[in-house]
């Protein structure tokens, strides 16, 4: 089963939402589209949920037309959250479900797994409006995926979380995952898809810059990232051969190459045939990439 765009154009009279968008998602597969924002990420998701139609182009779910599936096998966690703020947890949950047309029993059964995997057994009869951010995030989060749908779009689904609650939402993602579930899924922070996803789709202005594995896209950029300790100042640094930047973290120089062929003589340099702590050559990171390819910051 795998959800398929080719050619998607969305406009809007003079104005072009996404243009000639095509990506396709596997069974199980976590896909990442980001992109900053006024991208058209929003808009795809509203094309794939048939929300809106798209202006030309085709999307389909295993070969069917996305607007002909069972609207159940979808799943949709917005960026603009909605949950009732005067309706308990569990209640909130068992309409959420009971919406998706499940049997009070099967919810419940879900409701109790979920709420003693989000740590949640003490807030089940609590108000929604009394919880805390995280709570609230994790309560909206199960009503996305309470009616165990095929298709998961998540976007945004870390934002404002802490670092104990982000591990306990990627955990869950992962057992989705592991479950058959495919995820859309999109975030502004690029640790979370660089950890998440193993493909993705880049997205500047509606025009996919890039679409495929996330290893294709850092091969594109070579090993360029070298990461060192040596009492060899800076500027000495910046001066040698292949090197483009040279940036100070604490102890250690990051410095950014023209190319990984680089590496070898500059290891030569500062090692001088001695032990070194550090010297490590890596791909950019995802965050790196996008601010290079989008040409400004994540927002």
């Amino acid at each position: 089963m795998t959800l398929t765009l080719e050619h998607v154009v969305k406009k809007y009279k003079d104005f072009t939402a996404v243009n000639d968008l095509s990506f396709t998602i596997g069974k199980g597969e976590i896909f990442g589209l980001i992109g900053q924002n006024g991208a058209g990420k929003t808009t795809t998701f509203r094309m794939i949920l048939d929300l809106q139609e798209q202006t030309s182009g085709t999307i389909t779910w295993d070969g069917t037309p996305i607007k002909k599936i069972n609207s159940d096998y979808l799943g949709y966690l917005p960026e603009e959250r909605g949950i009732f703020p005067q309706m308990k947890v569990e209640e909130q949950l068992l309409f959420f479900g009971e919406l998706r047309g499940m049997k009070r029993h099967e919810i419940k059964k879900e409701i109790d797994f979920w709420i003693a995997r989000f740590d949640l057994e003490e807030k089940r009869n609590s108000k929604a409006e009394t919880l805390s951010k995280g709570n609230q995030q994790k309560v909206q989060l199960i009503a996305s995926f309470i009616h165990k749908p095929k298709f998961l779009i998540l976007d945004e689904p870390f934002s404002g979380l802490d670092p104990v609650n982000r591990d306990l939402l990627k955990s869950a993602i992962l057992l989705l995952k592991e479950k058959g579930v495919t995820i859309l899924f999109s975030s502004h922070q690029m640790d979370n898809v660089e950890e998440l996803c193993d493909h993705l789709c880049l997205l500047k202005r509606g025009v996919s810059l890039f679409s495929g594995s996330l290893l294709d896209l850092k091969k594109q950029y070579g090993k360029t990232k070298l990461t060192l300790r040596t009492h060899i100042p800076l500027n000495e640094l910046e001066k040698m051969a292949g090197v483009k930047e040279v940036k100070k973290d604490r102890d250690e120089y990051i410095l950014t190459l023209l190319d990984e062929s680089f590496a070898e003589s500059i290891f030569d340099v500062v090692s001088n045939g001695q032990y070194i702590e550090k010297f490590s050559l890596d791909y950019l990171s995802l965050d790196e990439i996008f601010k290079d390819k989008v040409g400004g910051n994540v927002e």
